[in-house]
C-alpha cells in the first residue's frame, strides 16, 4: 500500500528527469507490484530507452565506422543472407550484441545498421572459424566457395552419462589421453540429468557438480563442453523443478561451459530464468547456446522440420546453433534432414541434424558429407546416450568423419534388411583407408524398399551423382537387377541377380555379380586342398567337375553359386521353402530341385550330394542363429564331403559345426565374402587391386570383435 501511494504521486515529469539508478528502482518495483498507470508505464519505458541510446551513443562515438551511412543501413535480416566469412577472433565487440537488439527495438535503425554491419558479422565470423564452417556470400567467387566446403569438419561430440562427478571425471581424463587421430572428441557433452537424484535435487549442489564438470573437461582436458539437463519430457532424465533446472543451465554459462545445450519448447522460460548480469557477465565471448528439438517417434515431414523447428530456433536471437534429432522409421527419413542441413548452409546459420535408430545411422556417419554442425558417438559399445549412436572410434577411424571425409566424399555402401550384422563397412573402408583412397567412404544402408531408395531426389538422386556404388545383399539382389535394366555384365544377367552397383560416367548404373566366383572358389579350396587359402580366384581348378551340389536357397545368391556350379560342369539339385521358385531356378541353369521337407529328413532318394551349399540366412546373427536348414542327420545320410555356408556372422554357424561332427570338411561364408568384396573393391575403384589378404584379416578380427 505504501509503495502504491508512493508511485500515485509520482508525475510524468518527474520520472523523465530520473537517474538511471532511481528508474532500476522503480523498474524493479514496477516488475513486484505492477503499480504505474498506463501513462506513467509509457513514460517508464521512454525514460529507460532515453538512458539506453545516451549509452548507445557513447559507445559508438568512439568506433572508427570505415562505412557510409548508405553502405551500412541494412537490416540485420539483409546481414544473415550475405553472411561473410566466419573467422573466430572474438573480440569486445561481441558484448555489443545485446545492444544491438535493443537499439532495433528504439526504431534507431541507422545507428543500428551501422553497429550491425561491423559487429554481427565480426561475431558470426568468429564463431564460424573456430567451427571451421565456411560458407560463402553472394559475392564470394565459386572456386573459394568450393575450397571452404571441403575444409569443413564435423565436431565429433561424446556424452558422459555416468551418475556420480567423480565417474564423470574420471571418463573426461580418459578421453584427455586419447590422442587427436585416435577418436578424441572435438566436444564432450555434460549430460547431468544422468547424475544421481541427490544431487539433482538440491540445486546447490547441482550447481556445484556442473562447476567441477566444466572445469574438468574446459581447464584441465582442455576439451570443449556442452552442458545438457534434459527433462523426462523431452527423452531425458530429470524430473525435477523445472526453473530449477534452467537456473542451473545458465550456471553453465557461469561456469565457463562453451556451449549450454536448451530445448526450444523452454527456450522462452530459459529467457526469463536469465540471472542478473550485475554480478558478472553470464554468457561470455565465444560461449554458444544450442537450442535442440527432439523427436522419438518419427520424422515430421520436411515443412515441420523447417517451419516448425529450424526457422523458430534461427529467429531467436538468443540461440547460436540449432540441432534436430528425430528418430528414422526409414533411410528416405534421413533425406528431410538433409534438406535441413541444406537450408542452414544457405543462411550460413549452423546446424546439426541427428537420425536416430539404425534406419537415421548414415546421418551420423556422414555428418561432415551432410554438413552438420556436431554429430554423437558413444565412448564405447553399450554406452550409447540416444539410440543409433556410432562409437566415437568407428565414426573417426573407420568413417573418418573428422578426417579425410569432405564435402566432396563419394559414398559407397552395402544395402539390405538387415544389415547390423554386416562387416563390409569394416572391411571396405579399412581397404580404402590402407590403399590411400581418401576421397570415398562406404556406409550400412538398412533399406527396407529398393525402388523407393532410389527414387528418393533429397537423399539418393542427388544431382552431384554422390552415390558411386553399392554392395547389394538380401532381399535386394533381384530389385538391384531390374533397376539396371540392360546395363548388366553378361554373367549377372544370365544369373539373373546383381550383388554390385557401379555408377558409370553417364550417370546411369551398372550391374554386376562377385558372388558366383567367390562361392565357388570357397568350396573348390574345401575339395582341393592344393588351391592356396589366400588365392583370390580358381578360375582354372576343376575341383567340381562331376560332382553334385545341393543349393539350399533360391534368391540372389542361390543364383550365383547355381550357375557357377553349371559354368564348373557339375550337377545342381535345388531346394527352398517355395518349390515354385526352387523349380524356376532348377530349370533356369539345367538343375533338379527337391523340398525342404526332404532335405530336413535326410530322404534325398537316389541323390549322391558331394557338395551341402546355404545361402539362406537361417544361422545368422539375430533371432534365427540356432537354425539349420539341414539338420545332423540329414548330413549323415546325404554322403556329403564338403559343406559350404554363406553366413558369414557367426564364422561358425550350427550347419557348419554339425557338419564338422559328421567329418565333412567346411567351407565358411568368409573366403566368399572376402572374394566377392575384393572383386568388387576392384570395380568401385576403377580397377585397383584389393590387398585379399589384408581384406581376410579384417574380416577375422571383426568377428572376434577386435
Amino acid at each position: 500500500e505504501e509503495e502504491k501511494t508512493t508511485t500515485k504521486t509520482l508525475s510524468v515529469e518527474s520520472i523523465q528527469n530520473m537517474t538511471e539508478d532511481e528508474l532500476r528502482v522503480l523498474e524493479l518495483s514496477v516488475k513486484m507490484r505492477d503499480v504505474l498507470s498506463k501513462e506513467k508505464s509509457n513514460a517508464l519505458r521512454e525514460a529507460r530507452l532515453s538512458v539506453e541510446r545516451k549509452q548507445l551513443e557513447a559507445k559508438l562515438a568512439g568506433l572508427d565506422l570505415k562505412k557510409e551511412s548508405n553502405e551500412t543501413m541494412k537490416t540485420t535480416n539483409d546481414m544473415k543472407r550475405e553472411s561473410l566469412e566466419f573467422k573466430m577472433k572474438l573480440n569486445r565487440e561481441k558484448v555489443f550484441r545485446e545492444d544491438v537488439a535493443d537499439a532495433l527495438r528504439t526504431g534507431l535503425v541507422v545507428v543500428c545498421g551501422a553497429l550491425v554491419y561491423f559487429g554481427w558479422n565480426v561475431i558470426r565470423d568468429a564463431w564460424l572459424n573456430e567451427s571451421e564452417i565456411c560458407y560463402s556470400s553472394s559475392s564470394s567467387s565459386s572456386s573459394s566457395m568450393e575450397m571452404k566446403m571441403k575444409d569443413f569438419k564435423c565436431k565429433l561430440t561424446t556424452s558422459i552419462i555416468s551418475s556420480t562427478v567423480s565417474e564423470c571425471v574420471s571418463e573426461i581424463e580418459h578421453l584427455a589421453k586419447r590422442s587427436s587421430n585416435n577418436s578424441r572428441p572435438d566436444i564432450v557433452e555434460l549430460r547431468v540429468d544422468f547424475l544421481e537424484k541427490s544431487i539433482r535435487s538440491d540445486e546447490r549442489k547441482m550447481k556445484e557438480a556442473i562447476g567441477q564438470l566444466v572445469e574438468a573437461c574446459e581447464k584441465v582436458a582442455k576439451i570443449p563442453c556442452v552442458v545438457t539437463f534434459r527433462p523426462t519430457w523431452e527423452g531425458g532424465q530429470d524430473d525435477g523443478d523445472e526453473e530449477t533446472r534452467l537456473r542451473c543451465l545458465w550456471e553453465g554459462f557461469r561456469a565457463g561451459a562453451t556451449y549450454v545445450d536448451c530445448e526450444l519448447l523452454a527456450i522462452e522460460r530459459f529467457a526469463k530464468a536469465k540471472p542478473d548480469e550485475r554480478d558478472g557477465v553470464i554468457k561470455g565471448p565465444g560461449q554458444m547456446l544450442i537450442c535442440s528439438s527432439h523427436e522419438y517417434e518419427l520424422t515430421p515431414s520436411l515443412d515441420v522440420l523447417l517451419k516448425e523447428k529450424y526457422e523458430k530456433i534461427r529467429a531467436n536471437d538468443m540461440c547460436d546453433i540449432a540441432k534436430i534429432a528425430c528418430v528414422c522409421q526409414d533411410i528416405n527419413d534421413v533425406g528431410r534432414l538433409a534438406k535441413v542441413l541444406e537450408k542452414a548452409r544457405g543462411d550460413g546459420y549452423p546446424c546439426a541434424v541427428l537420425g536416430m535408430s539404425e534406419h537415421g545411422l548414415i546421418s551420423r556417419l556422414l555428418a561432415t558429407k551432410l554438413g552438420s554442425y556436431l554429430t554423437f558417438g558413444s565412448i564405447r559399445a553399450g554406452f550409447e546416450s540416444a539410440p543409433g549412436q556410432p562409437t566415437l572410434r568407428d565414426l573417426s577411424e573407420l568413417y573418418r568423419v573428422n578426417t579425410s571425409q569432405t564435402r566432396e566424399t563419394k559414398i559407397l555402401g552395402v544395402m539390405g534388411n538387415p544389415i547390423a550384422q554386416s562387416k563390409s563397412p569394416q572391411l571396405h573402408n579399412k581397404a580404402l583407408i590402407s590403399a590411400k583412397v581418401d576421397d570415398k567412404c562406404y556406409v550400412p544402408l538398412l533399406v527396407k524398399d529398393f525402388a523407393e531408395f532410389v527414387e528418393n531426389e533429397s537423399l539418393f538422386n542427388n544431382k552431384n551423382n554422390d552415390w558411386v556404388g553399392f554392395s547389394v545383399t538380401i532381399p535386394h539382389k533381384e530389385s538391384a537387377l531390374k533397376f539396371c535394366g540392360e546395363n548388366v555384365d553378361p554373367v549377372a544377367k544370365q544369373i539373373g541377380a546383381v550383388n554390385t552397383l557401379v555408377r558409370q560416367k553417364d550417370g546411369s548404373f551398372r550391374g554386376y555379380n562377385t558372388d558366383y566366383v567367390a562361392a565357388i572358389g570357397a568350396i573348390e579350396k574345401a575339395l582341393d586342398p592344393t588351391i592356396p587359402r589366400d588365392a583370390a580366384e580358381t578360375t582354372d581348378s576343376k575341383a567340381l567337375k562331376g560332382k553334385t551340389v545341393l543349393v539350399l536357397g533360391a534368391g540372389g545368391a542361390a543364383r550365383g553359386l547355381a550357375f557357377g556350379a553349371k559354368f564348373k560342369e557339375a550337377n545342381v539339385v535345388v531346394a527352398n521353402r517355395s518349390k515354385d521358385r526352387a523349380d524356376a531356378l532348377a530349370e533356369a541353369c539345367g538343375g533338379t530341385s527337391i523340398s525342404v521337407e526332404d532335405v530336413a529328413s535326410g530322404n534325398f532318394g537316389d541323390l549322391k550330394i558331394d557338395v551341402i551349399a546355404n545361402t539362406t540366412s537361417l544361422g545368422m546373427v539375430g533371432e534365427r542363429v540356432n537354425e539349420t536348414p539341414c539338420p545332423k542327420e540329414a548330413i549323415k545320410k546325404s554322403g556329403a564331403v564338403v559343406c559350404f555356408d554363406a553366413v558369414y556372422n557367426p564364422l561358425e554357424t550350427r550347419l557348419l559345426r554339425e557338419a564338422k561332427e559328421c567329418g565333412l570338411t567346411v567351407a565358411s561364408g568368409l573366403d566368399m565374402f572376402v572374394g566377392q568384396a575384393a572383386r568388387q573393391f576392384e570395380l568401385f575403384n576403377e580397377g585397383q587391386k584389393a590387398d585379399y589378404a589384408g581384406m581376410r584379416e579384417t574380416v577375422l578380427n571383426a568377428s572376434k570383435g577386435n
